[in-house]
């Protein structure tokens, strides 16, 4: 894996201006905001052109469908696929992908020979693309910053993400007034040249051992076992769902709100969206400012505060100027409480399980903003609009209570680097174990005095939480009955290669926990560590006992 930076020694606090004094992050920023402008004029072009290519509103609609459906589909296989092939190769290929994709676009619809269906079918493959790369892209940004400095960067890849959506759809209207459409395409693919040209100069280093090699589908249950396992990651997932749930009214209704309570026109609606991105970056400047003031969990508080004001206000609110404070203050609080969530899964995780843990963060992100695009405007045509807005101000506050159950953690002091050498090390073996014999229980005996029963129990707890998020299928604490002082935890993995990669997947962070438990056994002996390996490794098969021999019976 590529080393990470170390903070310059003329800056002993980060801001965010720390990231840009990293080359290969401003490198990849600059191109990746290129990118992004690219991907905003495409999607201003390619639902343009689709109307005036044909008169199905279904058609034009399902322009939404081929670029978000892929995410849907391909989120969790792309986390998983991300942290079992070198990312960098993977990018290249996915950068590539959506090159080739949008010139193709480009050059077809530049031909005139292009249908409503084609712009379809070539949407849904860029889809794929963006699917297949975004939770590599966003995890790269840990190995381009040293880790104080990391939610810094992440907060300027969501200025990146808001500078695009002000300009890009202006550009892509631009060139479709004044050119074609397709002119839009090839610039789009060109941006994605510019991309595969940076990350083609990244030189990185080779990945770190992480044991065996993992299949598709072992991966896929690790990410979600180890998602299970982590209070961390469930509190951010929960309130990640239940803030974009409520938010997506304003993003859903925003446009219904300009045309049919205030009667305005387009224009208008154009302006909301440019306060909105003005807002976004402005908020970028301040979590600068109040970064080191209010923790994660104090902003998405705050972030969710505004949006019940924020709904509150598009319901009643008579004009449009009043909205406009209001955008930009929602732009703000928007950035804010995203860039909260995204620095906290990605602080909260280690490298070897990061991609797939970003990718469930974004599903359930995507889960939250469709669904509540669909209750909230299923709800404004059968009743009205006021009250849509009105219930999902009423979600956000009643939300607020999550943070009781669900509290977002501060990932500072966390160290996930590799424990090794691990404290349980494996046996010294006669012969080689195949990696696919199992399974395996592995068995660990303390001494501990009855009078630490108690407090052994709640450490113990929390260590068995972490065998079942690195990979057991079930563990747990016994005592002996005949001899009270002895306890004996387990765990239970299915194959032996398994259990090689919990000593890699294992953490100093991990460490200290298991100290906590050892801290009670006593005797100057560490603990009496066995594993077990089911025996016989072939597959059981029933034999017949032999009869009993009885006394003075004929032979």
């Amino acid at each position: 894996m590529t080393p990470t930076p170390s903070l310059p020694a003329a800056e002993p606090r980060p801001g965010l201006r720390t990231p840009f004094t990293y080359s290969l992050f401003r490198a990849i920023w600059i191109a990746s905001l290129v990118s992004n402008v690219g991907t905003w004029m495409q999607n201003v072009a390619g639902v343009w052109l689709v109307t005036t290519l044909t008169t199905s509103a279904l058609l034009v609609a399902l322009m939404q469908t081929a670029t978000s459906l892929p995410a849907f589909l391909l989120s969790m296989p792309a986390g998983a696929i991300g942290d079992l092939i070198d990312r960098r190769r993977l990018l290249l290929f996915t950068q590539g992908f959506m090159a080739v994709v949008a010139l193709g676009l480009g050059a077809f619809a530049l031909s005139g020979a292009i249908r409503a269906i084609d712009v379809l079918g070539f949407t849904f493959l860029l889809g794929m693309g963006s699917a297949l790369n975004s939770p590599i892209w966003q995890t790269v940004t840990t190995e381009l910053v040293p880790r104080p400095v990391l939610p810094f960067a992440i907060t300027l890849n969501g200025v990146s993400n808001n500078i695009a959506r002000a300009i890009g759809p202006a550009l892509g209207g631009l060139i479709i007034a004044y050119y074609r459409p397709g002119w839009v395409f090839v610039l789009n693919g060109l941006s994605f040249i510019g991309t595969w040209l940076v990350v083609y100069n990244w030189k990185r280093a080779a990945s770190a051992d992480n044991g065996p090699a993992e299949n598709f589908s072992g991966a896929l249950r690790a990410g979600v076992r180890y998602v299970q396992y982590s209070p961390a990651i469930v509190a951010v997932l929960v309130r990640c769902f239940a803030f974009a749930f409520g938010a997506s009214a304003m993003w859903a209704l925003l446009s219904v709100v300009v045309a049919r309570r205030l009667h305005l026109q387009s224009g208008s609606y154009a302006v909301m969206l440019s306060w909105l991105g003005a807002g976004a970056v402005s908020g970028a400047f301040l979590i600068g400012r109040i970064g080191h003031r209010l923790n994660l969990n104090r902003r998405v508080l705050l972030g969710s505060l505004v949006f019940v004001g924020t709904n509150l206000a598009l319901a009643l609110v008579p004009g449009e100027y009043w909205l406009f404070p209001i955008m930009f203050v929602s732009g703000t609080a928007w950035l804010i409480t995203m860039t909260s969530f995204n620095t906290s899964v990605q602080l909260h995780v280690p490298k070897w399980v990061q991609a797939r843990v970003v990718s469930m963060y974004m599903l359930v992100f995507q889960a939250g903003m469709s669904l509540g695009s669909i209750v909230w405007g299923e709800l404004a045509d059968r009743a009205n609009l006021p009250l849509a807005l009105l219930i999902a101000a009423g979600w956000m506050l009643a939300s607020l209570a999550l943070a009781l159950p669900f509290p977002m953690h501060q990932p500072e002091g966390l160290d996930f680097s590799p424990a090794e050498p691990w404290s349980d090390q494996l046996p010294a073996l006669e012969e080689e174990i195949d990696p696919d014999d199992g399974p395996v229980v592995v068995m660990i005996d303390y001494d501990v005095a009855p009078a630490d029963h108690a407090a052994f129990r709640l450490a113990a707890q929390q260590l068995t939480r972490l065998r079942l998020r690195d990979g057991a299928l079930r563990a747990g604490v016994f005592t002996d009955v005949a001899q009270p002082a002895r306890i004996t935890e387990f765990f239970y993995v299915a194959t032996w290669a398994e259990h090689e990669r919990q000593h890699h997947r294992f953490t100093r962070d991990d460490q200290q926990v298991e100290a906590e438990v050892r801290r009670f056994h006593q005797g100057d002996a560490p603990p009496h560590v066995t594993h077990f390996l089911a025996f016989p490794r072939t597959a059981n098969v029933e034999v017949a006992a032999p009869p009993l021999a009885v006394a003075g019976s004929a032979q």
